[in-house]
Formats: C-alpha cells, structure tokens, sequence
C-alpha cells in the first residue's frame, strides 16, 4: 500500500489560527497509488506536550467529529492523521496541523472600543478619521504574542512601525449589532525587549460610511469609529501581560482626509506623523481617546478568509480623450485600488477617478450614480512616494489621471501605476477550458465577475452606490461559485447573517446584511427567488462540500421560509400573492421596469415554493429529522401539482409560453413525467425562433440550458451558448468585455451605454452559465455530497473539437479532458481522487464505474456520434 494523507484541515479554514470552533471537524486528503479503500483512522492530538490518539473505523475524512476534549480560548494543538484499509495496513502518519483557538468567551475580552474624542458632523462624508496608538512595555523574552483586533469601521494595525497582517478591510461586514467580527495575528516576531509601540489605522467603511442608492444613508451601525486591540503576551517564564484599547490611549489626525467605501478617499501625505506606531513618538499633542462600549457576546471569529490584495494589473495603454483627459487602461475589469509611484513638489496633488467603460472617448461614470469612486494623493515632497487608498474600493478598468507631475506614458510603461485586486482570499478550485477562444473568454469573464464581487460579502456589484449582498444573486450563483473556489466558509458566514437578518414570521430579505432602502425595498417583504436562497444556498454548499453542518445550522431558517411560503400560498398551494421581481432583468423588460417580464411572475414565484418544498424535504432527510422530510415531500408534491392545474395549458404546454416558464417546469420537475420532452421540445422551438437569442432573466438563466440538454436538445442548448447577437452570453464578449454584465445589453449595439439607472458592468448572475459549462461542455459533476462519487458526462456540441475542466474537491483534484477527432472519434481522460468513486457516462456507451486513479478511454466514431 502506497498512499499517504495529507495534513489535516479544520472546518473550512486555511489557516486555523484564531479560530472560533471548540471542536471543529477534521479533513484531510489520501494521496498515492494503486487500488485502496480507507477503513478508518487514527487522529494524533498533541496538547501541552501530551499526545492522544483516537482511532475510529470509518471511510469518512470530510469533516469528521473532533476527537477529544473542546479546545479552551487561546489553546494551541498539533494533529495529524494516519488511515488504514480492511485488512489493517496502516499508512505513515501526516505531517501535522497547528490549530488555535481563538477567544471563544465573552469574559476572554478586556478590550474596549476606542476613537477620537473631538466633536464631528455626522451628515458628512468627509469626516477625517483618527488614528490611535499606545506605548507598553516588553520586560523579558517573548515565548508567543497574540493581537486579537476588530472595529466600529475598518482598521489596520501597526508595531512598532511595521504593518500587522495583510488583509484589508478588517472586521468587514457582518450585522453588527448582533455580529461583528475580529482577527487574530501572529505578532510574536514584531516585539523587541523594552519600548514598544501599537496604532491603528480607522476607516468609515461599512459602519459608518455611506451605504445605499438615491442619496443613501449614513452612521447605521454607530457614529464612532474606535478600535478594539487585544494584544497578549507570553513570556518563556510562564508570566503573561496584556495590552487593550482602553482610556490610556491617545488620538491624532492623520494624513486621511476622508475615505468612503463609493466616494473614495483623499490622502495628504505632508500630514503624516512620522513615526507615530513607533517607540519614542511624543504623542503628548494628541488627545485622550473615548471610550465606548461593546458587548463581548458579539464577537465572532472568522469562518472564512479575509479580503487581501490576490494581484496586481499594469495598464495596457494610456489613452488622450477627445477633451485632453489622460486615462490609464488596464485592460480588465476588476475590483481593488490604484496604487502609484510618484514624485514631486510638496503639495502637489493627483487625482484618480476610475470607471468601467469609455463613452465617447471620455470616462464615463454615469453608471456609479452618485458614487463619486475619486481618490487622491497630495505629495509630501519625498521621491518616489508610493501610495494607495487604505479605506476603499472601486470597480474599474479606466483610471483617469489628473495632476501627475512629468509623463505618464513613461510612468505607466514602469509599473508607476498598478491596479491591486482586491476580493475575499478564497482558494482557486475550479478551472475550465476549451477550443473556442470566445467561449474562455467568457469563462474568464465569470471567474472575474466572481472575484469582484466576493469581497467580503457576496455583492450585487461593486461599482456604483449599492456593493450589498442581493440573495437572489448567490442563490443562482452559488454552484458555479463553488466550482471556481472555496467559497465554502465565506457563505457558511454570510448565512449566519441571513438567519439573524430574517423576520420572525421567516420572511428573507432582499439583501443581507440590511440597510434602510427607499419605496421598493423597504419594509421587507417576502419574494421568491431571492428569498430562496435561505434553502437553496445552503443545499448547494452541502452537495459541492459535503457539509452537512451547515443544514444543521441553516436549518430553522430554511424551514421558516418554506412555512411563510405555506401561509402565503394558502390552501390552493399557488403563491400569487406579494411582490415578486419574477425574472428580473429578462431581455423583454423596459430600461425602466426590469421586473416587467414576459413570464408570469407567479407562475416564478410558485415554482419557487415548491423546489424550496423539496429541498428542503431533502435536507430534513440528511438530518434525520423523519417527520419534516414527509411532510415537506408531501407538499412539494401539492404544490407540484396545483402548479400544473393552474398553469399548464396543455400536454407539456404553459401559459407563460416563455423560454423561463419551462426551464423552472423542466428542471423543478413541475410537470407530469411524461410531458417533459414535450416541455422541452416547446422551449427548442422558442429559442430557435428567437434566432437563439437568451430570453431569460436572473432566474431563468442558470436553467434554460439544463432544460434543453436534460430533455435530449443538447444542439440547441449550444446554438444558444454560442450565440452572438444580442441579447445572448457571447454578445458582450464580442463588445470588449472582461466581466459578466449586469444586463444583456449593458452596452448598446451602437457603442453606447444603456440608459437604464441599473447598468453594471461586473455582476455575476448571468455568469451562472459556467456551472452548465462544468458539468455537460466538459463533462464534471459530483454525484454525491462532496463529490464523493463524481459523474464524468461530457456531451461535445456547437462544433468544440476540446474541452477540459479541473476541480480540487474536498477528496483531492479530479480532472477531465476529451478531445474529439476529425472522424469522430472521442478520447477522454478523467483523474478520480482516493477516497471517491467515479462513473464515466460517454454518449452512446454503457456507464463505467472507475476506481481512484487516472484511467484513458477511447470510443470509436459511430459511438462518439
């Protein structure tokens, strides 16, 4: 036996430094050769120098129970694992895992929140936020030194003069009245015997700042900006000392002027105070700090990864405009910061306004709505002074640059100019490609989409003045998400907030985390698809990661949605009642109006009920809980049914004769079995006569081309995905884009941009099509939770001549590959990881089972065809 398991992972983290779990579920990978099958394990846990071994018989390594006693706040243990097969034989140990918890009590936290005392108008958007610092003491050798910080805002520490950590944007967003999140660094190697220092960088961001369109709203979380700093120290001779934000501290103005998640931020770096997170700075003309309160009971440690810079873009040209403006090009759409080299006379200023697109020749930022997305730099007078806005974050492909002293074409061609991205550090798990150039463009177009808008939250986009996190957006997202990256602990977290963001009679909002909103939006009101994703998120995270602790959690939730749906719909099981966005942004719908959509959108919103019925059937299945699993079959069955009686007009004929009626018919299975392919023949024959023009909308999209290629019209599912007029997927590929739009025709067909109010051009739900492309073009999809049984179905089409598709499941990295040849023959390759089992469904060949391993399979012409 030749396999060897990898380290261990704990829940769904990267690092497990500071985390928030007291028995968090282990994972790990087998690596090796040759048939083997895992019997069970053996778990070494090694704390204070005392080891333990727990051994267990069992084929799982997902997400197994922790083995021994729960770790208490701030503990520290080393585990690894070792497997072994029915007859015994036992693989070498792993290499072994740190895991540390984080504080998990309330009572761990002396820490209060600090800030600036001086008075602020708090209707402003250009109030100058505080930074503030302690000095302290190290009196002996530092065996270990621990920060636990978070905000009211966003923050960024500093010891003894060197930057803490690397993540941006801390604590992030969560509801942060009943939530708010901290970090835990590693500071050991940045204290030094004697005089030491600490200070904390403060932004409006979420807190504070301007949040919402048409004006939009201000201080919803707190007026305050303060910081929460815990640093605690361990000496080698056992003693240990703590440094926390309390009324010790002092606070002075920095060099920024005002920062703002949608307006910018403007930096004066003559005002820097030199020195100022470092020992021996004379704070004495700062001031005291305010104390303010915060109730331990709301921290929480992070379930996923933070937001950090993942790449730098250097510009591909710079642009003169038809007026005289110089604009830097990058080439991409994306979302992060500018970041620049420059020198020149103290108090000179540049200035950076960003956009999406060019009209006309100029940047255009009509689209951002009242979002100004401007920074600025005024110069100290130092050379090559080099900066970028700590407190924001702007969508953009064009910069425009006003003020830079000496040639900007030569600047750029330096790497003076870079566009830093920005988004939630998740790992990259998911990679597809193929023949047709137009097809990767596309793809890349989605993985771009998804890493803008994953930035601490999932956004709708993250441009204008909105960035919030739309749950119809992710419901419809989510398999494809989950495809690309581990996304796994980012959701898991976001969920958390939409169960504390839910009305107590179950009703979802439109959004989470909340924010006031104007006519539509506020009060929240209960609307299908949107709020679904309360069921269907989750399902979608248990199927691509095999967590079935997350239904656990997600659970009353889920079952409070489907029971709102129950009242709502009332005896006759149809729910047409409510507002409802039905097929939001279908092709058909005015500029004006994007709900106005050809499809009924309560034949949607009944749809709706009854996949959420069955899901959520589902998941009382996976949780044992008997009772609820029939009673939400039974009515999914009953909703199934009136939905036929109400609007099916005839054999597999409905009275939304619309290409996103019968894709929610056909793949919600809403319609007698046998009327399927009738189904499915009728939405053929709609998008062939729509010239195989896209017909759907945000809810439509993911499904229609599963629709088509489910009931045997896989040619017409790809004359669709390879159309190029518009409205269709390849339509914006032809005209530029780098990003998946928000509507079919975010820019015209004549060069200009949409009128409507709502034109993003990054948001990822139209992108939901790459899921389609995963799973049928390439041929990869788990069969079971997690994928511990995957199905390889490639289904070559629309005159591809390859495709291949990778993803890095929770058992390891399963791939595939075919190639079609000029006769026709298909050659396929397909990597299984240990601990799975595969099928391999080929057309017009009887299914495969495959062991782990690679296997190569060659099917002749007349099979292939």
């Amino acid at each position: 036996m030749t396999v060897a398991p990898l380290p261990p992972t704990a829940e769904h983290h990267r690092v497990p430094l500071g985390i928030g779990e007291s028995r968090p579920r282990l994972s790990w990978q087998v690596t090796g050769t040759g048939p083997w099958t895992q019997a069970g394990y053996e778990l070494e846990v090694t704390r204070a120098g005392t080891c333990s071994v727990t051994r267990v018989t069992s084929p799982d390594q997902i997400l197994v129970p922790w083995p021994v006693d729960p770790l208490r706040s701030r503990e520290r243990v080393s585990v690894r694992v070792r497997v072994f097969d029915a007859s015994n034989r036992h693989s070498n140990w792993s290499g072994s895992t740190a895991i540390e918890a984080g504080l998990l009590r309330p009572e761990d936290w002396v820490a209060r929140p600090v800030g600036a005392a001086w008075p602020e108008d708090p209707e402003s958007d250009r109030r100058r936020p505080a930074l503030v610092r302690t000095a302290f003491e190290v009196t002996g050798e530092v065996a270990r030194a621990r920060l636990y910080a978070s905000a009211h805002g966003v923050y960024e520490i500093e010891l003894n003069g060197r930057r803490v950590g690397d993540d941006a944007l801390s604590p992030g967003w969560t509801v942060y009245p009943r939530r708010l999140r901290y970090y835990t660094y590693d500071v050991t190697a940045l204290l030094r015997k004697g005089g030491n220092a600490i200070g904390g960088w403060l932004g409006d961001g979420w807190y504070r700042g301007r949040l919402g369109w048409r004006g939009g709203f201000r201080n919803l979380f707190g007026t305050d900006l303060s910081l929460i700093a815990q640093l605690e120290i361990t000496y080698t001779d056992g003693r240990t000392e703590t440094v926390a934000t309390g009324d010790a501290w002092r606070a002075g103005q920095g060099p920024i002027l005002h920062s703002g998640n949608y307006d910018g931020e403007a930096y004066d770096a003559r005002r820097e105070p030199p020195g100022w997170s470092s020992p021996g700075f004379d704070d004495t003309g700062w001031s005291r700090v305010q104390v303010r309160h915060r109730d331990p009971a709301t921290f929480a440690a992070p379930m996923g990864p933070p937001v950090r810079c993942t790449d730098e873009v250097r510009p591909v040209a710079v642009l003169t405009t038809p007026s005289g403006r110089r604009i830097v090009d990058f080439g991409q759409n994306l979302v992060g910061r500018p970041w620049i080299r420059v020198s020149g006379a103290a108090g000179q200023t540049v200035t950076l306004r960003t956009a999406e697109v060019l009209q006309d020749g100029e940047l255009y930022q009509r689209p951002l709505r009242e979002a100004r997305s401007t920074d600025s730099y005024t110069m100290a007078g130092r050379p090559n002074e080099e900066w970028e806005p700590r407190f924001t974050f702007h969508g953009f492909r064009y910069v425009e640059v006003d003020g830079w002293p000496g040639d900007l074409d030569r600047a750029a061609a330096n790497g003076d100019l870079t566009a830093r991205v920005h988004h939630t550090d998740m790992t990259r798990t998911g990679w597809f490609e193929c023949s047709d150039t137009a097809l990767n463009r596309l793809h890349d177009n989605v993985v771009w989409s998804m890493r803008g808008n994953f930035l601490d939250i999932p956004t709708d986009c993250p441009q204008r003045d909105e960035r919030v996190g739309w749950t119809g957006d992710i419901q419809v997202f989510a398999p494809t998400a989950s495809f690309l990256y581990d996304c796994s602990g980012m959701l898991a977290s976001w969920l958390v907030d939409v169960s504390l963001e839910q009305l107590p009679d179950g009703t979802v909002p439109w959004y989470v985390p909340v924010i006031p909103s104007h006519q539509v939006w506020t009060p929240i009101r209960p609307g299908a698809g949107w709020g679904d994703a309360a069921v269907l998120t989750p399902w979608t995270l248990y199927e691509r990661y095999g967590d079935a602790g997350i239904l656990v959690r997600q659970y009353p939730s889920a079952k409070a949605w489907v029971d709102l749906l129950d009242r709502h719909a009332g005896p006759d099981h149809i729910w047409d009642t409510d507002f409802q966005l039905g097929d939001w942004l279908d092709p058909t719908a005015p500029a004006d109006d994007p709900a106005a959509a050809a499809t009924d959108r309560h034949l949607v919103a009944t749809a709706y009920f009854a996949q959420s019925a069955r899901r959520l059937a589902d998941t009382a299945a996976v949780l044992s809980l008997v009772d609820d699993a029939a009673h939400y079959r039974t009515l999914a069955v009953a909703v199934r049914k009136a939905f036929a009686a109400r609007y099916r007009t005839g054999p597999g004929r409905l009275e939304s004769d619309t290409q996103t009626a019968y894709a929610l018919a056909i793949m919600f299975d809403l319609l007698p079995a046998d009327e399927l392919p009738l189904a499915g023949r009728r939405l053929a024959e709609l998008v062939a006569r729509g010239g195989n023009r896209i017909g759907t909308g945000f809810l439509g999209t993911p499904l229609v081309a599963d629709a088509l290629s489910r009931t045997g019209h896989l040619d017409t599912a790809y004359d669709l995905l390879l159309e190029r007029g518009c409205p269709s997927w390849l339509y914006p590929v032809t005209r530029g884009a780098t990003t998946i739009w928000e509507r079919w025709d975010s820019l015209l067909p004549d060069g200009s941009v949409n009128p409507g109010t709502m034109t993003s051009f990054n948001h990822y739900a139209f992108g939901a099509i790459a899921d389609w492309m995963h799973r049928v073009v390439a041929g990869i999809a788990p069969a079971a939770p997690g994928y511990r049984e995957i199905a390889f179905r490639p289904r070559p089409g629309g005159g591809l001549t390859w495709a291949r598709a990778e993803h890095e499941t929770p058992y390891g990295r399963t791939a595939i590959a075919w190639n079609l040849a000029a006769d026709g023959e298909l050659t396929v390759e397909v990597v299984v990881p240990f601990g799975t089992s595969a099928t391999l469904d080929l057309p017009g060949e009887r299914v495969r089972p495959l062991e782990p391993g690679t296997h190569r399979v060659v099917v002749p012409a007349p099979l292939a065809a």
